[in-house]
């Protein structure tokens, strides 16, 4: 019995033997010829080189699907946010673009459009017949080289009254424009001191090319510019020329 054991043993130690060398024998074995399969660029970070060790190739490959994941993940994450205010389409019009981009001109009517002041037109009223002495015209319209005071003195009235009754002052009175018409009152003391500047009648030359018809009457004081024009046929809105002789009555 003991022998049979024995055998029965060596035969099982012998067959396990045999298979383990069989197995060795299996795995030493070279392995066959691999063929790398190519795989899209576009899905992996860098495409996976061949690899003679499956293992390793296994490895590789699972770190750069890892790395895959995480460069979508963070693309996902960071992206350039969706625009929200859309292409316009070709030919469409934004009222409201326009209406923001084009300039509205706003004129203000308290505000004059010229910075420059517009002078007062210089042309004299239309001559009139001259005042008789001693009556006073219940208004008048300065001329060029005209002022309230030579008024004053021309009509024997109070150049102060007479800037009352006008609404002006002293100030005022000094630069006025030509055009601005005075009211003469009526009851107002007398022009205070002499009238008459230089005596008349007399000729008088026009020395210079500003001087004009009612100038020339204030300079001589009391004389009424319309009894110049009379004198000497100058018709309306007479021009005056250097060198002219005019007749003071």
């Amino acid at each position: 019995m003991k022998k049979n054991h024995r055998r029965v043993l060596m035969l099982s130690v012998l067959t396990i033997a045999a298979v383990v060398v069989s197995a060795c024998e299996r795995s030493i074995a070279p392995p066959p010829a691999e063929t790398a399969t190519p795989i899209p660029t576009g899905l992996f970070v860098s495409p996976i080189a061949s690899v003679e060790n499956p293992m390793e190739m296994i490895e590789q490959f699972a770190k750069q699907t890892e790395a895959a994941q995480t460069s979508a993940s963070g693309a996902g994450a960071t992206g350039t946010p969706a625009s929200t205010t859309g292409t316009p389409q070709a030919g469409a019009t934004d009222a409201g673009t326009i209406a923001a981009a084009t300039p509205t001109a706003t004129l203000n009517a308290g505000t004059p459009t010229n910075a420059n002041p517009v002078a007062a037109t210089t042309s004299a009223p239309p001559v009139g017949t001259p005042v008789p002495p001693g009556s006073r015209p219940s208004t008048y319209t300065l001329q060029k080289g005209e002022w309230p005071w030579c008024i004053a003195r021309r009509f024997d009235v109070d150049p102060y009254a007479l800037l009352q009754a006008s609404g002006l002052t002293v100030a005022q009175g000094e630069s006025l424009a030509t055009g601005t018409q005075l009211t003469i009152p009526q009851g107002a003391g007398s022009f205070p001191g002499s009238r008459v500047l230089k005596t008349h009648p007399a000729s008088y030359t026009v020395a210079s090319g500003d001087e004009t018809v009612g100038s020339i009457a204030c300079a001589f004081g009391d004389v009424d510019p319309n009894a110049i024009v009379s004198a000497n046929n100058l018709g309306s809105n007479p021009k005056l020329t250097v060198g002219q002789t005019l007749q003071i009555p």
